[in-house]
C-alpha cells in the first residue's frame, strides 16, 4: 500500500520450526531416563494481579515416565488448573510470529495497470510408591494439595530445604538433575510452591489424545514473573523460550533485563524465500549476541482492542476469537458481535506482545519479571521481498527499470549481510542476472527508436542508425533548399 510502484501480494507468516517445548520448570526422570530441555513456549494474561499461565509440553518418550516441577507464588486449588488443546500456541505463532511480505513489480511499460495475484497464505501414571506424609514431613517437604486434572495428577508441595526436596523425589522414584538443587534453594527462601505434574496413563488413555496437552494455572500475586532458572537446571546449552503475553492496558516488558526490537521492515533477496526459517533463525542469533546475549527481544507487539479495526497489517491469519482468547486464558474480554475479517468477536481493551529471549545462567541469573505498559505502538518482525518483472520489458523505461533492480539487490544483499553475517560473496549471481539485462538493453538503446526500414537489409529491422542517417540527409536537403531560395541583392548604381 506504501510502494506504489510494487504490488503487495501476499503477508505470511511462516511458520519457524520450534523444536520442543518445556515450559520454564524442569523434568524429573524415572530411573536413568535422561531429559534436557531444548525450548519453551508459554501465554501469559495479566490483569491487575491475577495471572493466567498456559505451558506447553515437549516431553520426547514414554509418558509414564514424565513428569515436571514448577515453582508457583501460591497455593493453587483444583480449579486454578485447567488442560486445554494444543492449537493455542500454533494459531498464536502463527498470528504474531515474523513475517514474510512479498511485492511485484509493475511492468514499467504498462503505466497504470495493476495485477493483483493473491496467494493464500502459509502458513503422570500415578506414583508406583505411596506417598507417605510423615516421611515427607521428616525431610522438610509438605504436600499441600493433589488433583487429578484430565491427564495428570498434580502435587503441590511446600518444602524447607533444597535437600530434603530431592531426596524426597528421589525416594519416590524419580531422579533430578545433579545440579538442581542449587536452583532450587531460592524458592524455597522466597516461600514458592512446587508444582509437580505427572500422566495418569488410566486418564490419558480415556481423552483419547496421544500427546501430553498444554496445562494452565491461574493464580493471584503481585510477582509478575516466570522462573526460568529451573529450566537451566537440566539443559546442556542455552534455552530458548516464546512468551505470548496478553495484557488489558499495553505492551509487556521485562524489568529486570532490557527489552530489544528485532530488527525488522528490512528489504531481503528473493531466494530467501525457500529458506525462511534459517534466516530469521540466524536473525535472531545475530541480534542476539550484538545485544551480548542478555536482552529478551520483541518480536511483535499490536493493539487488539475490540475497537481497533486493523489488528494486524499485513495479516498472515484472522486475529484470535473470542473463543481462542478465553483458551489461551484471557479472562476480561466478554463476547461480542463479529464484524468481520479485522474485526473482534469479543469486547473489551486487549493487547498481545510477542517476547523471545534465549538464557543460559552466565547471562540470565535471575527469573524473568515483567511489567505491563501503556505503550500501544504496533510493531511486527517484517522482511520485504520485492520480485521484479519476469516478461520481457520492451519499452525505453527498460535501462532505468534494470539499473533500479541492480540497485535494489545491491542493497538487499547488504541487509542480508549484516542481518544473518552470511558471507553474500556466493550469491553474486544474483546480481549477474540483471547486470547482464542492464548492458543488453543499454547497448540496444536505438531500438526504442520509431522502426525505419532499411533499404540494404532485407529483413527490415528496427535500426536507429539508419533514422540518425536519414535525419542527416533530410538535414542537408532542407538547407539546400534553403540556399537556393534565398536571392542575393541587387545594387545598381
Amino acid at each position: 500500500m506504501k510502494n506504489l510502484i510494487s504490488t503487495l501480494i501476499l503477508a505470511s507468516t511462516v511458520l519457524l520450526p520450534i523444536k520442543g517445548f518445556s515450559f520454564c520448570g524442569f523434568y524429573v526422570a524415572k530411573a536413568d531416563i535422561n531429559i534436557k530441555n531444548e525450548t519453551s513456549e508459554v501465554i501469559l494474561a495479566r490483569k491487575g494481579n491475577k495471572t493466567v499461565v498456559t505451558m506447553s509440553n515437549d516431553f520426547k518418550g514414554d509418558v509414564k515416565d514424565f513428569a515436571m516441577v514448577i515453582p508457583v507464588p501460591v497455593l493453587l486449588q483444583e480449579n486454578d488448573i485447567k488442560v486445554i488443546d494444543r492449537y493455542i500456541f500454533d494459531k498464536l505463532n502463527t498470528y504474531t510470529g515474523p513475517r514474510l511480505v512479498e511485492y511485484y513489480d509493475q511492468n514499467p511499460c504498462y503505466d497504470g495497470r495493476i495485477y493483483y495475484d493473491m496467494m493464500p497464505s502459509m502458513s503422570m501414571q500415578k506414583n508406583e510408591t505411596a506417598i507417605q506424609e510423615s516421611e515427607a514431613k521428616e525431610l522438610g517437604v509438605a504436600i499441600e494439595a493433589q488433583y487429578t486434572v484430565g491427564e495428570y495428577d498434580i502435587l503441590i508441595l511446600s518444602a524447607k530445604e533444597s535437600e530434603g526436596l530431592k531426596i524426597w523425589l528421589d525416594k519416590n522414584g524419580y531422579k533430578i538433575p545433579a545440579n538442581a538443587e542449587e536452583v532450587i534453594e531460592p524458592y524455597i527462601k522466597n516461600k514458592l510452591k512446587f508444582f509437580v505434574a505427572k500422566v495418569n496413563l488410566e486418564e490419558q488413555t480415556k481423552s483419547g489424545f496421544n500427546h501430553l496437552r498444554p496445562i494452565q494455572i491461574t493464580y493471584e500475586s503481585n510477582r509478575f514473573m516466570l522462573p526460568i532458572r529451573l529450566g537451566m537446571a537440566n539443559a546442556d546449552k542455552a534455552q530458548d523460550l516464546i512468551i505470548y503475553a496478553f495484557s488489558e492496558e499495553g505492551q509487556i516488558e521485562t524489568t529486570n533485563y532490557r527489552t530489544a526490537k528485532i530488527p525488522t521492515d528490512k528489504n531481503i533477496p528473493t531466494f530467501i524465500k525457500d529458506d525462511f526459517s534459517n534466516f530469521y533463525a540466524d536473525v535472531f542469533e545475530t541480534a542476539y549476541k550484538r545485544n551480548n546475549k542478555n536482552a529478551v527481544f520483541l518480536e511483535y507487539s499490536w493493539d487488539l482492542n475490540s475497537e481497533n479495526y486493523t489488528k494486524c497489517d499485513p495479516c498472515a491469519t484472522t486475529p484470535p476469537s473470542y473463543a481462542e482468547l478465553k483458551d489461551a486464558g484471557v479472562f476480561w474480554v466478554n463476547s461480542g458481535y463479529n464484524n468481520g475479517w479485522g474485526g473482534a468477536d469479543y469486547s473489551g481493551k486487549l493487547h498481545i506482545t510477542r517476547l523471545h529471549v534465549k538464557y543460559d545462567r552466565k547471562n540470565f541469573p535471575q527469573d524473568l519479571f515483567f511489567q505491563s505498559t501503556p505503550n500501544k505502538q504496533s510493531f511486527q518482525g517484517r522482511y520485504i521481498m520485492n520480485h521484479p518483472v519476469q516478461e520481457a520489458i520492451t519499452c525505453k523505461e527498460a535501462e532505468n527499470y534494470y539499473l533500479k533492480v541492480l540497485d535494489r539487490r545491491e542493497n538487499e544483499l547488504e541487509n542480508l549481510a549484516y542481518l544473518t553475517e552470511w558471507n553474500t560473496d556466493k550469491y553474486d549471481y544474483y546480481l549477474k542476472t540483471y547486470e547482464r539485462k542492464y548492458e543488453r538493453v543499454k547497448g540496444d538503446r536505438g531500438n526504442f527508436l520509431p522502426v525505419f526500414k532499411n533499404p540494404f537489409n532485407n529483413n527490415n529491422t528496427p535500426n536507429g542508425t539508419i533514422m540518425i542517417v536519414f535525419l542527416s540527409v533530410l538535414l542537408l536537403i532542407c538547407t539546400w533548399f534553403i540556399k537556393k531560395s534565398i536571392k542575393p541583392k541587387v545594387q545598381h548604381q
